[in-house]
């Protein structure tokens, strides 16, 4: 156990705060969701049944009650990995087999970050085959629960050892400024991943296959031509295989652009919906949304990384995290361990600016495709996806990258006029 300091001291009350809020909001969400349990909200009655409605809240209270687990779980953690001394002591076990600073410190987060998923593998589980088969969307078997999490192991070792080695490096080698080679050392492997992303990292996972469907695909052609996008191809995504859950997404930049259906999507919506589903889908990309997205969390990380390397210099937080020795490699894993403590009181600035971006595209759909069908399969996806019409408010505004369904369907008949 660590000596506190004052730094120590506000780990612990921001950490407290942080685990009574995201407590508080989960349990806002509960008794919402339950009061409106009763009645389909008016604007759906006509189209989505009291049993669909109440299943949709009782998965999302089922939710919401696991979520608990995991907000104690993280806090628990990142408790005894800090001031509990768990990394220094884990550290000091792993110097008996590395003389390298480097893959000393290398193999200290490569540890950490297995025994924490290791953690939370029976939440994992728990949430898979007891919560999404007790609702009928799990369609996962344990083999291939287990070959996902072996390939995603392996995807993690073969591409990230490399990049936290590099990063690691340049922290050791490059003085003061560190943070900037890192910063820059991050963007490349970002656009890297984004790059390879289509081709060779989702295969791994998934099925793809050409859209079959040549009416669909005439269709979609023609969208596409009036929306000015050019694509390598449309994809069917074998989602099935795990889940019933339904999904549309385009991935890749430049010339390796493709779009992707779930096969689920598919079974249950209309070529009209579908249509205007993707519309809205490039509505993201044509008003520039990824674009913003992507400039923004590079900024942030450069904000993030630049204050890391002040918050490095000083000799408070070592002490404060349940370091006894100035390690600025372990440091900088601790540091991005208790970031989030800070940064939580931003997350309703960030659900703010997501959400602009779903009613931007949404009325993008709606110039270039059916508001109508949108209307629709919107509905559709709520009422298969179990998705809740009756969100708290307050807990949406931290969780919700989203506008809760009344607001959003009310948004789309306006602009249908």
């Amino acid at each position: 156990m660590t000596t506190l300091n004052w730094f120590s001291i506000l780990i612990i009350t921001l950490l407290a705060l942080s685990t009574g809020l995201q407590w508080w909001l989960t349990s806002r969400q509960i008794r919402h969701v339950q009061a409106h349990r009763p009645a389909v909200p008016a604007d759906f009655a006509a189209d989505i049944s009291l049993a669909d409605h109440q299943k949709a809240a009782d998965y999302t209270v089922a939710k919401a009650r696991l979520s608990r687990f995991g907000i104690v779980l993280d806090a628990a953690w990142l408790l005894a990995i800090t001031l509990g001394g768990g990394m220094a002591q884990l550290h000091a076990v792993l110097g008996q087999w590395f003389s390298s600073p480097l893959w000393h410190a290398v193999a200290t987060v490569i540890s950490l970050l297995l025994l924490q998923s290791l953690l939370q593998l029976p939440l994992s589980l728990w949430r898979t085959f007891r919560l999404e088969a007790r609702f009928g969307f799990n369609r996962m078997t344990l083999p291939l629960f287990l070959i996902d999490m072996v390939k995603g192991a392996a995807l993690g070792a073969v591409v990230g050892i490399p990049f936290l080695a590099g990063a690691l490096w340049l922290l050791q080698s490059m003085g003061a400024y560190w943070w900037l080679y890192v910063w820059l050392a991050w963007l490349g492997f970002n656009v890297l991943m984004l790059a390879l992303y289509p081709t060779f990292i989702a295969p791994l996972f998934n099925r793809f296959k050409p859209l079959e469907d040549e009416t669909l695909k005439a269709r979609i052609h023609q969208l596409l031509q009036r929306c000015g996008f050019a694509s390598s191809g449309v994809f069917v995504m074998d989602g099935s295989r795990r889940s019933s859950h339904g999904n549309a997404y385009f991935t890749g930049f430049g010339q390796n652009k493709r779009i992707v259906f779930f096969d689920t999507l598919l079974e249950r919506l209309n070529p009209e919906e579908i249509e205007s589903v993707l519309a809205h889908e490039l509505g993201h990309f044509k008003r520039k949304h990824i674009i913003q997205r992507l400039i923004w969390m590079f900024l942030m990380a450069l904000v993030a990384l630049a204050a890391a390397g002040w918050t490095l210099q000083q000799a408070w937080f070592y002490q404060g995290v349940g370091l006894a020795q100035v390690d600025t490699s372990l440091g900088l894993f601790l540091f991005f361990c208790i970031a989030p403590l800070f940064t939580l009181p931003l997350a309703p600035l960030s659900s703010h600016f997501s959400r602009k971006h779903e009613f931007e595209a949404d009325a993008f759909a709606v110039e270039h495709a059916s508001a109508n069908a949108l209307v629709s399969g919107l509905v559709k996806l709520y009422r298969d996806n179990a998705s809740t019409l009756t969100p708290d408010p307050v807990h949406s505004l931290f969780h919700d990258s989203h506008p809760p369904a009344a607001i959003r369907i009310a948004a789309l008949h306006a602009a249908r006029g």
